[in-house]
């Protein structure tokens, strides 16, 4: 009898189910455990997947590590950046400045809220870990990208009054958008998602204010 193949999705759709279950270890033993007394086979056993196969995977403790903290940032595997995901595009797209910062600020507070602890763990990793270092970098440009493109979206929208200085618009929001910047409101102000949500939404909506007398 001919042997029977399996279809390609099949295979496809076992390795999504390990790396979810890897990434949810993961994230688990980072934070309870910290970035030096985590394992990669500690983690596989964890998952209850192979040890071959995280590190087939993943191949560093760093790269893994980056890794959950991208899937804690967009929400989910999918090969989708935080730009291209629904609440963003209402943020940039929404008929009124005060939907779009509302939209952004609900976003933002969600992104901020499910990564601030693995990015709390990368952060004291990074002196010794350089593929983190860069990715935090990358991740801070990035937000800086997508801020400047909100602002500028908004201006050329007609939601921003004339002689908007938007170079300091974007700047100094970008600042306050930061996971950083969480975790330093978390520690000092107590801070939790909704009231980030909600301050963050007051703060831009003075700013862009503010921008305006500049």
């Amino acid at each position: 009898m001919p042997k029977t193949v399996k279809p390609a999705g099949l295979r496809a759709a076992r390795v999504l189910e390990n790396e979810e279950r890897i990434v949810r270890a993961a994230r688990e033993l980072f934070v309870r455990d910290g970035y030096r007394a985590t394992t990669l086979t500690a983690v596989a056993d964890a998952a209850g997947v192979a040890h071959r196969t995280v590190y087939v995977r993943f191949g560093t403790k760093a790269a893994l590590l980056k890794r959950v903290i991208g899937v804690a940032l967009v929400g989910d595997l999918a090969p989708i950046d935080v730009v291209s995901r629904e609440w963003y595009r209402t943020a940039t797209t929404a008929p009124t400045l005060e939907e779009r910062i509302a939209a952004f600020a609900k976003g933002s507070a969600r992104l901020v809220g499910s990564a601030a602890d693995v990015i709390a763990v990368a952060r004291e990793a990074e002196p010794a870990e350089p593929l983190l270092a860069a990715a935090a970098r990358a991740g801070r440009a990035a937000t800086r990208d997508a801020i400047w493109t909100f602002w500028t979206r908004a201006r050329d929208d007609g939601l921003l009054p004339t002689g908007c200085d938007l170079t300091w618009l974007a700047d100094t929001t970008s600042v306050l958008a930061h996971a950083e910047t969480y975790l330093l409101m978390r520690e000092t102000l107590r801070m939790t998602p909704k009231r980030y949500e909600n301050w963050l939404a007051t703060t831009w909506r003075h700013m862009a204010a503010a921008a305006t007398q500049n």
